[in-house]
C-alpha cells in the first residue's frame, strides 16, 4: 500500500477555507444586532411591542426583524404584540382593528427560549410561514493558526465548542434529524472527514484517503455524503454512504471540483467546478453528465452553493471584486446580488440565510432576510467566525 503523502491543500479548498483557515482573530467585535437596510428590497411588516423588557424585549425585536418585521411605534404598526415577561413570557398578538389573533403564555426553559417560541408564533400568525428562531447552527471559529467547531442557537447565543483539537477544522455539515456533525479535521496531519456524534462525543473517520478529503455534505435523508477527494490526483466529486462505505466517483475532469450541496429530494447535487473561473454545475447524485447552471447577471468566481429546502432557489457566493451573496433559480436563469458576504446557508424556512460577513478586519456571522435584504449580526465570540451551517 502506498504511503500517504502530505498534499498541497490550497488548490482544493473552497474559497471560505482558503481565506479563513489562517485568519487572525484580532478584529474588534461588530455591534451586535445592527440592522442594515438594502436598496430595492421588499416591504417590511411594521409591528409594535409593548410590556416586554430586558432579554425578552431584545430577543423578540431581533427575531422579528430577522424575519421581515420592523419594530415601530403603535401609530405606525399593522400588528401589535403586547405582553410581559414577569416570571414567564406571555404575549397577545392583535391587528390594526385590535382583533386578537392569539394570546399565549410559555413555560419551561428560560426567558430567552420562551421569547424565541413567542416570536415563532408571531411570525407564523402573520405570515403563515414558520420561523427559524429555535434553530441551531454549527460554525468554525479561528484563533490564530488553529480553529474549532462550535454550535449555537441561530442568533449566536449559547455557543459551545464541540472540538478541542488545537488544530485546524473546517466545513461543518449537519446530519439531518440527528445530533451529528460531519467536518474536515487536520488533527492527523492530513485533511480527513470525520463524523462526530454530539451526544456521545464519539468520532469516526469517514474519508481519510491520500491527498485531500474535503467539503462533506449530507443528503436530505441522511444516508449519503457528497465529498471532494483528490485521491485520484485531481479534486473530484464523490458520494458514499454515511459511514464512508460504497464510495462512488461522480466527476472525472481536469477541473477542480468543490462545495457540493444536495437538492431537497436527494436526486441532484450542485457543486463548483473550476476551469479558469469557478462556476456552478449540477449532476445526478447517482452519476451522469454534469450540466452548467446558468447564472446570468453575475460574473467572477462562483462558489459555495446551497440549495433551499423548498427546492426553488440556490444561494451562492460570487467573487466580483468583493464577495457577494447571490441567488439563482434552481433550474438556472438570472441571478440576483443580495449583500456583501460569503459562506451562505439556508434556514429551514427557505427565507433566512446565515452567512459570513467581513467587518473591521475580521469575520463574523450575520443573518439575511432574503425578501427584504435586511441583515443583522449574530452574537460574536472571540475569534473569527465563518462557514455557518444550519441544523437540518
Amino acid at each position: 500500500m502506498n504511503e500517504r503523502k502530505k498534499f498541497d491543500l490550497f488548490p482544493f479548498l473552497t474559497t471560505a477555507v482558503c481565506l479563513v483557515a489562517f485568519a487572525s482573530a484580532a478584529a474588534q467585535n461588530p455591534e451586535e444586532g445592527t440592522l442594515i437596510r438594502q436598496a430595492n428590497s421588499a416591504e417590511v411588516i411594521p409591528i409594535s411591542l409593548s410590556g416586554f423588557s430586558g432579554t425578552a424585549q431584545e430577543v423578540l425585536k431581533f427575531d422579528l426583524e430577522v424575519h421581515g418585521f420592523e419594530v415601530v411605534g403603535g401609530d405606525r404598526a399593522k400588528f401589535n404584540l403586547s405582553g410581559s415577561n414577569n416570571g414567564q413570557v406571555g404575549g397577545r398578538l392583535s391587528d390594526q382593528s385590535k382583533t386578537t389573533l392569539f394570546s399565549k403564555s410559555y413555560t419551561g426553559g428560560n426567558t430567552r427560549s420562551q421569547a424565541h417560541a413567542l416570536a415563532n408564533d408571531v411570525i407564523f400568525g402573520v405570515t403563515q410561514r414558520k420561523g427559524v428562531t429555535q434553530g441551531q447552527i454549527a460554525f468554525r471559529v479561528g484563533e490564530g493558526k488553529t480553529s474549532e467547531i462550535f454550535i449555537a442557537d441561530y442568533d449566536g447565543a449559547n455557543a459551545v465548542a464541540v472540538t478541542h483539537d488545537n488544530n485546524l477544522v473546517s466545513a461543518p455539515a449537519w446530519m439531518p434529524g440527528q445530533r451529528k456533525l460531519f467536518y474536515v479535521s487536520y488533527k492527523s496531519g492530513f485533511p480527513d472527514i470525520l463524523a462526530h456524534d454530539l451526544t456521545s462525543g464519539a468520532r469516526q473517520k469517514i474519508a481519510a484517503y491520500g491527498g485531500s478529503n474535503l467539503s462533506p455534505a449530507v443528503s436530505p435523508d441522511g444516508r449519503r455524503v457528497a465529498l471532494i477527494l483528490s485521491k485520484t490526483g485531481n479534486a473530484e466529486l464523490f458520494v458514499c454512504n454515511a459511514d464512508g462505505t460504497n464510495l462512488k466517483q461522480l466527476t472525472k475532469t481536469r477541473d477542480s471540483e468543490s462545495s457540493p450541496c444536495w437538492s431537497p429530494n436527494g436526486q441532484t447535487i450542485c457543486y463548483v467546478a473550476t476551469s479558469g473561473r469557478a462556476g456552478l454545475y449540477k449532476i445526478n447524485a447517482d452519476g451522469g453528465p454534469p450540466q452548467k447552471l446558468q447564472t446570468a447577471g453575475v460574473g467572477g468566481n462562483l462558489t459555495e452553493p446551497d440549495w433551499s429546502p423548498d427546492g426553488k432557489t440556490i444561494v451562492f457566493t460570487a467573487q466580483m471584486g468583493s464577495f457577494n451573496i447571490c441567488t439563482v433559480p434552481a433550474e438556472g436563469g438570472s441571478a440576483n446580488v443580495l449583500v456583501d458576504g460569503e459562506d451562505p446557508s439556508w434556514g429551514a424556512n427557505s427565507r433566512t440565510v446565515i452567512f459570513t460577513r467581513r467587518k473591521n478586519g475580521g469575520r463574523g456571522l450575520s443573518l439575511l432576510d432574503v425578501p427584504t435584504k435586511r441583515v443583522k449580526d449574530v452574537t460574536r465570540i472571540s475569534g473569527s467566525s465563518s462557514q455557518p451551517c444550519w441544523a437540518k
